[in-house]
């Protein structure tokens, strides 16, 4: 007994040392290059929960049996959906990047999968939604990443007993997870073999399994077999990344990391008490009023200047800014995201330089803003008043300035350089309302 003990530990660390020696090819080392490069990419979350007009969620929030849920597929007729507009108003808003839900939490299948029946070609629409994004994507030089949801509220093969979620929808059955398994890799399968290159996979639903966000263990109550997976991704696809919303620090084999709803270092959601990763590239997503998929009552809109703020700081923490839509029902995107997101796009066109290829995490974010970098030039910018009047400054900032200069106009601006840090004075330059941007050519 004590042989056939050490024999299943030994095994056991075998496995552990396999999953966390992951090396990522050259490919896979140069898109993620790309991806910080990126910064700024579209959220799209879209099915047919946008139909009752009250988020992503509402199978689960109001406890709607699965047989009664999958009623909406019956009536899901996208016809206003043009795939060009959609990427073409990506493109104008300056997002280098799209990430789109190929199949939420409520199990439906916005592409034509083999390996279930609830999905889009069994619609009225009938038409391959991810086909129609992946190939506009590609013409337009958009890259596309895809959502999949990990966890099923409807399959009765997903271990629902453990999980925290989808209680409501009326199963019976006891969960598989090994079948469970092998119907997201063959699904999986098909979004990587069918519509060419793809970015990225973007997973969610992890924390179905764990303790809330902030507990002591958060460990999974079930074993997801990552190994599995995300060497089947690696394997079809070795440039592609993967990001996992564990709201967790990465796991073995994954290429990027997410914060959902908050920057690093903040936490107002509840959901991120994660440390950022220094090693790989840094995402965070948010939406564009408080709802993810559509909801007709939620008119809580963020401004252009609080997404604008979202993005730059984010730039100014090495962090790419996911900005999300939910389209109507009918496949339309409201106007107050459309318009939203074509006034961002117009700063970003005179504005893109001190965001796009940047580094973050060079300079510490001050009360009055962040600093981005790009080769030999520092980009100041000035997103709140400064305490001080008249000037700007830099606590123990030390690297040789050549010269400074207002972004906007070119205006040469007056600087000191102490023991103690920088001084940027501001004499007749007025703040502009969204980001005061300065220029410093270092030495």
């Amino acid at each position: 007994m004590k042989r056939l003990a050490t024999f299943f530990t030994a095994l056991f660390l075998c496995v552990i040392t396999m999953a966390q020696t992951y090396v990522p090819t050259p490919e896979n080392i140069k898109a993620r290059q790309q991806f910080r490069d990126n910064k700024f990419g579209l959220f799209i979350h879209w099915g047919p929960f946008s139909i009752p007009g009250d988020g992503e969620w509402v199978m689960n929030n109001k406890n709607i049996r699965y047989k009664d849920y999958k009623r909406l597929m019956d009536f899901f007729n996208p016809v206003e959906f043009n795939a060009e507009q959609w990427v073409s108003m990506a493109k104008n808003a300056g997002m280098k990047y799209i990430t789109l839900i190929t199949r939420h939490h409520d199990g439906f299948s916005m592409w034509d999968t083999k390996y279930s029946d609830y999905n889009i070609m069994h619609s009225p629409y009938k038409k391959d939604i991810v086909k129609l994004m992946a190939d506009e994507c590609h013409k337009q030089g958009i890259q596309l990443f895809l959502y999949y949801s990990l966890l099923d509220w409807g399959r009765d093969d997903y271990p629902h007993e453990t999980g925290k979620t989808g209680h409501g929808s009326g199963r019976t059955g006891k969960g598989d997870y090994a079948a469970y398994l092998q119907f997201m890799k063959n699904q999986l399968t098909e979004l990587l073999t069918n519509y060419g290159t793809i970015g990225g996979i973007w997973f969610d639903g992890h924390w179905d399994q764990t303790q809330p966000e902030g507990a002591a263990d958060r460990t999974s109550r079930i074993n997801w077999k990552y190994d599995e997976i995300y060497g089947l991704i690696h394997k079809l696809q070795p440039q592609a990344m993967i990001g996992n919303n564990h709201h967790m620090a990465p796991f073995a084999g994954e290429d990027f990391q997410m914060f959902e709803k908050d920057l690093p270092g903040e936490n107002k959601s509840g959901l991120s008490f994660q440390e950022a990763s220094l090693q790989l590239p840094v995402e965070t997503c948010e939406t564009m009023n408080n709802s993810w998929g559509f909801n007709i009552t939620d008119d809580s809109y963020k401004s252009v200047k609080q997404l604008v703020h979202y993005l730059v700081k984010g730039a100014g923490r090495d962090v790419n800014f996911l900005l999300n839509v939910g389209p109507m029902p009918n496949g339309k995107i409201q106007s107050e995201f459309t318009d939203t997101l074509k006034a961002i796009g117009q700063w970003m066109q005179l504005n893109s330089e001190t965001i796009y290829s940047t580094r973050g995490n060079i300079y510490p974010p001050q009360d009055w803003g962040v600093v981005t970098v790009k080769n030999n030039t520092y980009y100041v910018h000035i997103l709140q008043k400064p305490a001080q009047q008249g000037y700007i400054f830099l606590p123990e900032f030390k690297d040789k300035i050549k010269a400074a200069s207002l972004r906007a106009d070119k205006k040469n601006l007056k600087f000191k350089q102490t023991q103690e840090g920088t001084f940027i004075y501001l004499d007749g330059v007025k703040l502009d309302d969204i980001d005061t941007i300065i220029e410093l050519n270092m030495q």
